[in-house]
């Protein structure tokens, strides 16, 4: 089907699960929108994300997309069930997949989460994982400044380093065997957050596990892109500073984002 898949996301990190979903599905057509005049969402209040999001769906929706990925986990966290309901199409958010990956790979029935202020306020990922397995003790720490060091590319040096055992050394204690980057950044530190935990606690990526559920959903619906629709096409949107999310967005993607466009929600 050559309808394409819209994604939004708060900023630049949802291009992390987009990146997945194309490894996974690399002929099908997606839109992306990132809502860089308002990030971070993670601040932010419920009610707040959740009239942010359905703006957002509601200019995706405008190019006939057959999916919709919520590439947020604060929007995720506050508002998938509403989105879920109020819309026609399927809706896959990213906290339900990353955390049906950890209860599969946990031995210890120990699962650590690390993500922004907001989605480890929510609850999000202690209730998904308590919903599959009641007995499995779950550790939060919020990493709020993963963000800024990932899009400055600091992914890699003796402040990330430092930054990570200040926020990790704690839940590390824990004995923990399995740990969500519940936050779409946070791949990108991924090294080093895996050199400070050890070899023995498996990272779960919450961008992967998603883009698995879309191939999933959109087979079962029958409503992946055939070979013979053609040429693939990826459009880009923001709601502020193109050139930013363009300089930042192809770090986090590995190529060169050139269709960049720069849209007004209200219009």
């Amino acid at each position: 089907m050559k309808r394409p898949i819209g994604i939004f996301d708060s900023g630049i990190g949802g291009l992390t699960v987009l990146k997945e979903i194309l490894n996974a599905m690399p002929g099908e057509d997606t839109i992306y929108l990132g809502d860089t005049a308002r990030v971070p969402y993670g601040t932010k209040s419920a009610e707040t994300v959740t009239r942010y999001s359905f703006e957002n769906a509601k200019f995706l929706l405008k190019f006939d997309i057959k999916l919709l990925v919520v590439a947020c986990n604060t929007a995720s966290a506050y508002c998938l069930p509403q989105l879920k309901e109020e819309l026609s199409i399927p809706v896959i958010g990213v906290i339900e997949p990353g955390a049906k990956k950890a209860v599969e790979v946990t031995k210890a029935k120990r699962i650590g989460i690390i993500g922004t202020e907001g989605t480890i306020r929510s609850g999000a990922y202690f209730d998904a994982i308590k919903t599959i397995d009641q007995s499995i003790a779950v550790f939060t720490q919020p990493c709020p400044l993963f963000v800024p060091l990932a899009e400055e590319g600091w992914t890699n040096n003796q402040i990330a380093r430092m930054t990570a055992h200040a926020y990790l050394n704690d839940i590390k204690k824990q004995w923990i065997d399995a740990l969500i980057l519940g936050c779409t950044h946070y791949p990108l530190l991924k090294s080093i957050i895996s050199d400070v935990m050890g070899n023995t606690v498996t990272l779960i990526d919450s961008g992967h596990e998603t883009a698995a559920e879309v191939a999933k959903c959109l087979m079962e619906k029958n409503l992946l892109k055939t070979i013979s629709s053609g040429e693939s096409f990826h459009r880009f949107f923001v709601t502020d500073s193109p050139e930013r999310f363009r300089q930042v967005g192809s770090r986090f993607m590995g190529t060169r984002l050139n269709n960049v466009e720069l849209v007004n929600l209200e219009d």
